[in-house]
């Protein structure tokens, strides 16, 4: 039997683990492993930051629902990926870093680039190992997709020597190993799930919380079945949307507030209590709350509030039992309850807030009256990033999301950064389908230069920028005298002339009147386009009961 490479074993055990998409950026050693990536028939795509590359592997995980891959060199390279490690590791998402290593021979010897690459990943990884010999690869490759896919999804690592690399064995003398199947959807105790029925009957003023968790299970027609059944009100998690449809008249997106504070029994459905959902703590929640806990992790029931029921498992799953006893004992909360009249009239209360904003011809806009042209603009199968601090905020109230999986931002670790790797990985995974990144002036800073990936390979992705000056606002103009602001960028910038440099739309808005028209301009073109919104940078959220981190 003829030889192979140490390359081409990776890339063919990768692909035959489901491993479609790879993004990276290539130099010495791993040139080699990215031209058998395209000869295995794995998707490579060459990005211009490691960071970007790292997120967009992460983001096409979660969407693929198998671990994705991120390349890159040795080093300074596996240094800067790190940060998508961290980011997957928060998210719960799965992916694989490959990095390329000094030979083994030169270990320790100051060779080039060389670094203790399985040690920094190990901070933020499942499993990180480094390849020694050929014969290994597919063991390893095994055990590291296996590992990031079951349980608990995140990251893993594969270090991978030069020598290796370029390496040859026979192939015959190579192990085959076992290709990784989907992970077993486990079940909760039948009696866990009748007590949290009982629970849920047991409620005065209950709430369904909906988290990214439920996406990642693709439990969506299982929640659905459920809200629309028990007629529960029901809150979706910033990345959780979409799981029930946003205009589902059930929703409380548009009274959060009010709901966590008051609701009595919580069953909280693939979402964890930490910051982005207040510790379950007041006073931001009911200091009372009883909680109903579905989650994949065992460590994870009682989180910071001790759960009364506990349903671990599979969120598909699990819910398929809860339809299951609503079919043979069929039960629905009443509509007509206090509960669902104090709901509906907060909701009321809060679009009548911001109604004078969304109204406002005022030039520069503000927010809502961005938000106004944007939302009208969407389409239901438009995958939407959200990137920044307003924002994202206020683009998760105003953009809707009607179907899964397809609202990527910050997410668990509140990271600035992701945008354009996300943008790229919902591009690439879903072909022909939409992408609108909706970014700050800063949060577009961190990845900008990734519009040149975006322009590469002319992916259908719309960057819109609603420009504030900087970090939370900035300044209108710089001081004349002394330095400026420390959150204040350059208030003449003209972003969208990045995207005119690579041959994309560019569109410049400062006045309200113009935006829609602009919108539609590059929506109509065949590729990539910035859309550049100039707000006044005094605009911000309206007023909030809370702050927006619970100290």
């Amino acid at each position: 039997m003829a030889d192979i490479s140490g390359a081409r074993l990776l890339a063919r055990n990768l692909r035959q683990q489901g491993v479609e998409y790879v993004f990276g950026i290539v130099g010495f050693p791993v040139v080699p492993i990215a031209m058998a990536m395209q000869r295995e028939g794995i998707t490579y795509i060459g990005m211009r930051n490691e960071q970007s590359a790292s997120y967009a592997a992460q983001a096409a995980g979660y969407m693929t629902g198998r671990p994705q891959g991120c390349l890159v060199v040795s080093g300074p390279g596996v240094i800067h990926a790190l940060a998508g490690l961290a980011n997957a590791k928060e998210n719960l998402w799965p992916m694989i870093l490959i990095g390329g290593a000094s030979p083994t021979d030169q270990n320790g010897m100051g060779a080039f680039q060389e670094e203790d690459q399985v040690g920094a990943a190990k901070l933020w990884s499942k499993y990180a190992h480094r390849v020694e010999t050929l014969d290994k690869i597919p063991y390893y490759v095994e055990q590291a997709i296996r590992t990031s896919l079951y349980g608990r999804p995140g990251p893993v690592y594969l270090d991978m020597p030069a020598d290796v690399i370029d390496g040859r064995i026979e192939e015959d003398l190579v192990p085959i190993a076992p290709t990784v199947g989907d992970p077993p959807r486990t079940h909760a105790e039948p009696e866990s799930v009748r007590q949290a029925i009982s629970a849920l009957k047991s409620a005065e003023r209950p709430l369904v919380i909906v988290g990214k968790g439920m996406a990642w299970s693709r439990a969506e027609d299982e929640m659905r079945q459920f809200i629309d059944r028990t007629q529960l009100p029901f809150l979706a998690s910033p990345m959780g949307k979409g799981v029930v449809p946003d205009d589902h008249p059930l929703s409380v997106g548009a009274a959060r507030s009010h709901a966590l504070e008051q609701a009595d029994v919580i069953l909280l459905a693939g979402a964890r209590l930490n910051w982005i959902m207040h510790f379950g703590k007041p006073p931001r929640f009911n200091p009372n709350v009883r909680v109903i806990q579905l989650d994949v992790s065992p460590e994870q029931i009682g989180h910071n509030v001790p759960a009364e029921v506990g349903l671990v498992g599979d969120g598909r799953a699990i819910m398929g039992q809860f339809n299951a006893e609503l079919a043979d004992d069929p039960w629905s909360f009443d509509p007509e309850t206090p509960w669902r009249v104090s709901i509906a009239e907060k909701i009321a209360a809060n679009e009548a807030a911001v109604a004078g904003q969304r109204a406002d011809e005022s030039a520069p806009m503000n927010y809502y009256r961005a938000f106004r042209d944007i939302t009208e603009w969407l389409t239901p199968d438009d995958f939407i990033i959200g990137e920044g601090a307003n924002t994202m905020d206020i683009g998760r109230t105003q953009m809707a999301n009607l179907k899964p999986r397809r609202r990527l931002d910050a997410g668990s670790y509140g990271t600035m950064g992701i945008g354009l790797g996300f943008a790229v990985a919902a591009a690439v995974c879903n072909p022909g389908q939409r992408v609108v990144s909706v970014q700050g002036d800063s949060a577009f800073g961190f990845s900008g230069m990734e519009m040149e990936t975006i322009c590469r390979y002319n992916l259908p992705v719309i960057v819109v920028i609603l420009n504030n000056n900087g970090i939370g606002g900035g300044p209108a103009e710089l001081p004349a005298d002394g330095p400026p602001p420390p959150n204040a960028y350059l208030p003449t910038a003209r972003y969208e002339k990045i995207a005119e440099a690579f041959g994309a739309g560019a569109f410049y808005v400062d006045d309200p009147a113009d935006l829609r028209a602009a919108l539609d301009a590059a929506a109509a073109l065949d590729g990539p386009a910035i859309v550049h919104v100039k707000l006044n940078p005094a605009a911000g959220r309206k007023p909030q009961a809370h702050g927006w981190l619970t100290r």
